[in-house]
């Protein structure tokens, strides 16, 4: 009796030597919590927008929806041809606890609009929607317009979300003006869920909603401070 609780009490004493050995040898971070992960595709989400009769000829438009593990959930339109990179892109982002406000949401649209560019943005003026006055972004230096696509963000704070995207749509700074006024006029709401505020934003939204042929005619008669030739002491974004 004595040899066998010698013999249990020896297992017991190498299986934690064994234990502590492998909790040693763990990586740094390999105990923190999965919700450190970043954001995945959603395939099951339903969606939840629409953008209804804006078509690009050519160009094929594809709808994505993310979520993050801290809550936040993107909805991502493209519009490209068959293997060739996307002329617009448009994403509504209604964050989570992942949000961090000390990151400049520039440096994201940088990215996003040239991923192996790495040009800051600079303001380009200012452009009327539904949803009210959105901001105008190009790469720096590019007064012309005639290098870079234009992006365009609009920050909401009921809800909380962020409509933002860009367009290379056109030759010149005027016809990618008029496609993202456009495309926001054709951006509709689905399905609000549980969220009464994002049904009564949209509602309101679409009593100002205009078409793209009076879009055209604003772009045209742009003034100094919402046209895209702005004037370069707005300095950069």
């Amino acid at each position: 009796m004595l040899a066998r609780l010698v013999a249990y009490v020896g297992a017991l004493a190498l299986l934690a030597i064994v234990g502590v050995r492998l909790w040693d040898e763990l990586p740094d971070g390999a105990l923190e919590p999965s919700a450190k992960a970043g954001w995945s595709a959603a395939s099951r989400a339903y969606p939840a927008f629409a953008v209804s009769q804006f078509d690009l000829p050519g160009k094929t438009g594809t709808y994505e929806i993310f979520r993050h593990p801290e809550g936040g959930r993107k909805d991502v339109f493209r519009w490209s041809a068959q293997g060739e990179k996307p002329v617009a892109e448009l994403e509504i982002y209604r964050p989570g606890s992942e949000f961090d406000r000390s990151e400049p949401a520039s440096a994201e649209m940088a990215a996003r609009m040239d991923p192996e560019g790495g040009r800051e943005l600079e303001a380009a003026g200012i452009v009327d929607s539904k949803f009210g006055t959105v901001t105008l972004l190009r790469q720096a230096g590019d007064a012309g317009g005639t290098r870079s696509c234009l992006g365009f963000l609009k920050r909401l704070d009921e809800p909380n979300m962020r409509i933002s995207g860009w367009s290379c749509q056109g030759d010149a700074l005027a016809v990618r003006r008029e496609a993202i006024s456009c495309m926001l006029s054709r951006l509709v709401l689905l399905t609000a869920g549980n969220d009464p505020k994002l049904a009564e934003l949209f509602a309101r939204a679409e009593l100002k909603r205009g078409s793209c042929t009076a879009s055209a005619a604003a772009a045209a008669s742009a003034d100094w401070v919402t046209r895209a030739e702005n004037p370069l002491l707005r300095g950069t974004f």
